[in-house]
């Protein structure tokens, strides 16, 4: 994708990330996704076949940054200048979070918020899954790991929209310390 394409496809991110703030994802139109993109409607198509592709295909960039992020602790956006990176996955990801890139803490407290979350989930499944449940597992190995993985994202997600609604008072590194002496006994 050349550079004029990822600066229309990101002025539609925008556009559309805006209007989630105001408004549910259910009233939201292309034609005011593409006004407030500045863009024209076979230009929009051009990116998007819908709306609900455009709403994946946001989801991707900012999860996946993030968990991805997350996940190689040597990309870290300068956050540990001390040079000490956090051991664990879940503290890197919740300073990514608490950078808050993209208002992505936003778009998980929104009128559409419950979207955010469910692709939120899905991608931390598959970091929970390479991390943890297929790796560090030494107790409960009769609990089938496809439970445990939701069960452990949903937790974090959970624990993440506390964390917001309580305006973030704790540190990612307390938010971490509290996650893993919940969920270590487990596996």
């Amino acid at each position: 994708m050349d550079r004029r394409q990822q600066k229309t496809r990101m002025a539609i991110f925008n556009a559309f990330a805006d209007l989630l703030a105001e408004k549910s994802y259910s009233k939201i139109t292309v034609q005011e996704i593409i006004d407030r993109a500045n863009v024209g409607r076979t230009t929009f198509y051009a990116h998007f076949e819908t709306k609900d592709e455009l709403l994946r295909a946001l989801c991707d960039q900012l999860f996946g940054h993030i968990i991805g992020s997350a996940a190689d602790c040597t990309h870290t956006h300068g956050l540990y200048c001390d040079g000490n990176a956090p051991e664990s996955v879940f503290c890197h990801l919740l300073q990514h979070l608490q950078e808050n890139d993209n208002n992505i803490l936003g778009l998980l407290s929104c009128e559409s918020s419950e979207l955010f979350l469910r692709c939120f989930k899905d991608s931390l499944n598959e970091l929970i899954k390479d991390q943890f449940v297929n790796q560090n597992r030494k107790v409960n190995r009769d609990i089938p790991p496809d439970f445990l993985i939701n069960h452990i994202s949903g937790s974090f997600v959970e624990m993440v929209l506390w964390w917001v609604k309580g305006r973030m008072k704790q540190t990612p590194e307390e938010l971490d310390r509290y996650f893993r002496a919940v969920i270590e006994p487990v596996l």
